[in-house]
């Protein structure tokens, strides 16, 4: 049996904070948040019109709904950084 170390209690608060953070947001922002939860890893600026068409929205829910995100202490961090031909979103996780 292995032992259980600080690190591991401190990921696991980490891991509940994330979760009880994403339970006050409402199912369009939960399914943003998993899409750039699974894109985080392989870009790092993405575009409210691309998501919107990964996710069946349209830019502006997107963009709408981004701003919840940004402001929720999730695992990953938001934040609006340009807007040329659609507003682009800085994502890091």
């Amino acid at each position: 049996m292995s032992a259980i170390g600080v690190s591991d209690v401190v990921d696991a608060d980490a891991a509940d904070a994330a979760v009880d953070a994403a339970a006050n947001l409402n199912d369009k922002q939960v399914r943003i948040l998993g899409y750039l939860r699974d894109n985080v890893g392989q870009q790092t600026y993405f575009k409210s019109r691309l998501i919107a068409e990964d996710l069946g929205m349209t830019a502006k829910e997107v963009g709408a709904n981004m701003t919840a995100i940004c402001e929720s202490d999730v695992d990953v961090d938001v934040e609006k950084w340009g807007y040329s031909s659609g507003t682009t979103w800085m994502v890091t996780a």
